[in-house]
């Protein structure tokens, strides 16, 4: 059915639709922050205490065929060399780019 945008509208239409927008939308809000309180409580801060979790990473030492980017300070290895400074310093290919 076509709509005349034109004509004059009826104030109580309008009064009664914005009460029932008005009603939704405060209970998808209400049901919005359940979710979002649940999804924190899954998740750790940065800031939290790890004193007493025990670490279970190797730490392998570098390899003769390793360096380390004087820019970065990554380990890199040395197909990434892109060239050494004056004074020895190694840098790498994305450093130098």
């Amino acid at each position: 059915m076509a709509q005349d945008y034109d004509s004059p509208r009826n104030k109580d239409e309008d009064e009664e639709s914005l009460q029932a927008l008005g009603k939704s939308s405060q209970n998808s809000a209400t049901d919005m922050d359940d979710d979002e309180n649940a999804i924190a409580e899954d998740y750790e801060l940065p800031g939290a205490d790890l004193s007493n979790e025990d670490a279970s990473v190797t730490v392998i030492p570098m390899q003769g065929d390793e360096f380390i980017c004087s820019e970065c300070f990554l380990v890199k290895h040395r197909s990434q060399l892109a060239y050494t400074t004056p004074d020895g310093q190694p840098v790498c290919k994305e450093c130098a780019a």
